[in-house]
């Protein structure tokens, strides 16, 4: 994917995963997502924080959930819902439908000029992913 020439974005999503290694891996293959950052938690196996970076810029941050050491981490797996803009929709869609991601909505066109499609990770956040880039972007 081409690299943006939007400004870095400000905004990180954080999200917790019951299995946070196993959530980068497959950001990272479904999506394209590149790790960045993984800092291993206190606890075994547990990661503290992971920085993943959009190849288009931005990125999400994540961490294991439940952990002793982080207040942030108690909240629930599972229930984020994450936009994500993409000049390539199509092949992002084949890409995340050959790993395995759940398919929620399929590759669409919006009445509002964005082409996209949404899916469930494994531990059920939903991505969107499509061409809006939102409003003030233009």
């Amino acid at each position: 994917m081409e690299a943006s020439s939007a400004p870095p974005a400000s905004v990180w999503p954080g999200l917790v995963y019951d299995d946070a290694h196993a959530a980068v891996r497959f950001l990272a293959s479904a999506f394209g997502f590149e790790q960045r950052l993984l800092v291993p938690g206190v606890e075994e196996g547990h990661v503290a924080h992971a920085e993943l970076a959009w190849p288009e810029g931005g990125g999400v941050m994540l961490g294991s959930a439940n952990r002793l050491d982080s207040i942030a981490s108690q909240r629930p797996t599972g229930v984020a819902a994450t936009y994500v803009v993409t000049a390539e929709p199509d092949a992002l869609y084949e890409r995340a439908m050959a790993a395995g991601a759940e398919l929620v909505e399929g590759l669409r066109d919006e009445e509002y000029g964005s082409r996209g499609f949404s899916v469930r990770d494994p531990e059920g956040n939903i991505w969107s992913f499509g061409t809006y880039r939102g409003a003030a972007a233009g």
